[in-house]
């Protein structure tokens, strides 16, 4: 865990998040005409939604391509959402522009490979119990939930309840 952990989850204004590994988890059932069908944890998404009420920047930057996975997060009121992502460090940057933010107030959670440029440029580099080694060595903090099992309401819950946003009057409605 990196030192300073409290004062860098003080800093955090903004959430991103891969999709698959840290949203749903690392398998997935394949439909006949080739999508993957994933599930996603319901209390992620909760979380997810109640820190958009709360001002918070939130993205999710995905490879995948699945329509489902930008309905859902839709759903929760996430207006970034970069599907078919070749390069997530391009599409991070365009989220960063887009919300006026620098990198070190940004928490950022990824599973693999693909995700170690960002990680390696945020304030707050995160990953799920599972994800890679070489992530799991750059991340300042690993979470005890596994990628799909709950690892983003982990994350969001910590820096809410830190920065005093977490169970208010606005807590107990969607």
């Amino acid at each position: 865990m990196m030192t300073g952990f409290r004062e860098a989850l003080q800093k955090v204004k903004g959430f991103v998040f891969d999709v698959d590994g840290v949203l749903s988890p690392e398998t997935a059932i394949l439909h006949p005409d080739g999508d993957m069908m994933r599930t996603m944890n319901i209390k992620d998404g909760y979380a997810i939604q109640y820190a958009i009420r709360k001002g918070y920047a939130m993205g999710f930057i995905t490879g995948g391509k699945s329509k489902m996975i930008a309905k859902r997060l839709k759903s929760l009121g996430v207006e970034h959402i970069y599907l078919g992502s070749i390069n997530k460090l391009y599409d991070f940057n365009d989220f960063m522009s887009k919300v006026s933010l620098e990198p070190e107030v940004i928490l950022y959670m990824g599973d693999d490979i693909p995700d170690l440029k960002i990680l390696n440029m945020v304030g707050f580099p995160t990953c799920p119990a599972n994800a890679a080694e070489e992530i799991k060595a750059i991340s300042g903090y690993v979470s005890d939930k596994e990628g799909g099992q709950g690892c983003v309401r982990d994350v969001i819950e910590q820096v809410l309840k830190l920065q005093g946003k977490w169970m208010e009057n606005d807590a107990f409605s969607w």
